[in-house]
């Protein structure tokens, strides 16, 4: 059943935002065709046609995406060595030390959080730990890389005392990690996509820093066609994407023959612009300044510099998605799409000025945010932001203004998980042991089931009625009804691309 095409699925329960007009939890069957919905009536009520799906009494809800990931780094992220965990530079060293090179003679860490650490990164202390073999750690908000002497030989950089890269050089550095063997980094990226199906996601937003119509060409012309995809453009590629004609929403190029029906799986995306840096390392920029003599954070971009990228883009045909994380960023990014008429969204937006949060929804700029990080990071807020006068994290804010949320992970900054990043919106509260004791933060800006559903699927706005395109899940609880644990634990029972099996439980 697997790839099939299905034509009917019986025995399910339609929920999902606004549940399509059909107001009871009762059985339906479901007909499908030309890769939409084309009727939903009550259980045995039609004729049953062509490949059927049993949904055995699940529920039937709207596909989900990711709208923020970093495909290429979240593909590897299971051949790199976790440091999510590390308390101490220290720590963090001793670790990324005591494990075997890879097959290209370096060491990659991923996931290290300074943030509050008692012991500052140096150069020193992973020298020490880590020899002559190149080491590179990459943060977890991809905005700073710690690196060795070694590590800085081989990349041809002069190594400042504490070894930290941040922001551009830091995304230069993680850029020549990503060189490589196609092929593994194509198979990484498959397995990526088909647990991301598992978990009922039907499509992501990748925002990888390069190319990225080659890799999703030559990756559908390899059989892959377990998710769509929308692409990134980054403003130094901006030049080229708009003198190739690349418009928002155009159908990858380069993909021919037999697996030319497959090409619509991956669209031109948004042009990226990361306007400031992160609350992680502390370069988000921010009204008023960090604690410690850190400095109000930076603006990679400038107002001038932000007004020409957008305002070319939007000329070409591209939306855009702007990185603003401080609110100092967020108010000149909405600045910048109030005076060129842009749209798209603003990626992040962790810290908000209040008169900024209605600008959103009159402006049309979507809030694409990472509920996930709002808990990752509240020791940080609470820490670095305490005497900041903006909004933390205002999901609930959003909603009520009227602006359109949007949820992504920001994977690997967090795995793509989506009931996960569901539950933590509605509760705002982490579960397991990690969240014990911890009690509920600022629930105040908790959403309901439906709204953070909602965010999660294509542009905020998924469905189940006639008319829909048929990127679909079914899973075993009714998402708008079920607890946190049950939606951290949400059995997903199928997942249908256009109609087609893309997951299918065993």
């Amino acid at each position: 059943m697997k790839d099939a095409t299905v034509s009917m699925l019986t025995n399910v329960r339609v929920s999902g935002p606004g549940r399509g007009g059909i107001s009871d939890a009762e059985p339906s069957d479901v007909v499908l065709h030309g890769g939409e919905i084309v009727d939903i009536a009550p259980r045995g009520a039609l004729r049953p046609t062509g490949e059927i799906l049993d949904g055995g009494g699940g529920w039937l809800a709207p596909g989900l995406w990711d709208h923020h990931v970093h495909m290429n780094q979240w593909a590897r992220t299971s051949r790199r060595v976790s440091l999510s965990d590390a308390r101490s530079a220290a720590e963090a060293a001793a670790r990324i030390g005591a494990t075997e090179p890879g097959a290209d003679g370096t060491r990659v860490g991923i996931g290290f959080r300074d943030g509050l650490w008692a012991d500052a990164p140096t150069l020193t202390v992973l020298d020490a730990a880590t020899g002559g073999i190149p080491t590179f750690l990459l943060s977890a908000d991809l905005h700073s890389i710690w690196l060795n002497s070694a590590a800085f030989a081989r990349t041809g950089r002069s190594a400042p005392a504490d070894g930290i890269l941040r922001e551009d050089e830091a995304f230069a550095v993680m850029r020549s990690l990503e060189h490589g063997d196609a092929a593994a980094l194509d198979a990484c990226v498959a397995d990526a996509a088909a647990d991301a199906a598992a978990r009922g996601i039907v499509g992501v937003v990748d925002l990888d820093m390069e190319w990225n119509e080659d890799a999703w060409a030559r990756r559908i012309s390899g059989g892959f066609d377990a998710l769509r995809v929308e692409f990134g453009i980054y403003p130094d590629m901006l030049d080229r994407a708009l003198a190739e004609g690349l418009r928002n929403d155009d159908v990858v190029r380069g993909v021919s023959g037999e697996r030319a029906a497959f090409a619509e799986l991956a669209r031109v995306g948004p042009l990226k612009v990361i306007s400031d840096g992160s609350l992680g390392t502390r370069t988000a920029a921010c009204t008023h300044p960090y604690p410690g003599g850190a400095g109000n954070g930076a603006l990679n971009v400038g107002q001038e510099q932000l007004l020409d990228l957008m305002t070319r883009a939007t000329a070409g045909g591209l939306r855009c998605a702007i990185h603003a994380i401080g609110d100092l960023a967020c108010s000149q990014a909405l600045d910048a799409f109030g005076t060129t008429g842009a749209w798209g969204s603003i990626e992040h937006a962790q810290l908000v000025a209040h008169a900024d949060i209605p600008r959103f929804a009159r402006l049309g700029v979507a809030a694409s945010v990472q509920p996930m990080h709002a808990l990752d990071d509240r020791e940080l807020v609470e820490a670095y932001w305490a005497t900041q006068t903006a909004l933390a994290y205002p999901m609930r804010a959003f909603a009520d203004a009227g602006a359109t949320l949007l949820f992504g992970s920001d994977a690997p900054v967090s795995p793509i998980d989506p009931w996960t990043t569901i539950a933590e919106a509605v509760v705002r509260e982490r579960g397991g042991e990690g969240g014990a004791g911890a009690g509920a933060w600022h629930p105040e800006q908790a959403l309901s089931h439906e709204q953070a559903l909602a965010a999660s699927t294509h542009g905020g706005a998924g469905i189940v009625r006639p008319g829909a395109v048929a990127d679909l899940v079914i899973v075993g609880a009714d998402p708008l009804a079920a607890s946190a644990e049950q939606l951290r634990a949400m059995p997903v029972f199928a997942t249908l691309v256009a109609g087609r099996v893309t997951h299918l439980a065993d």
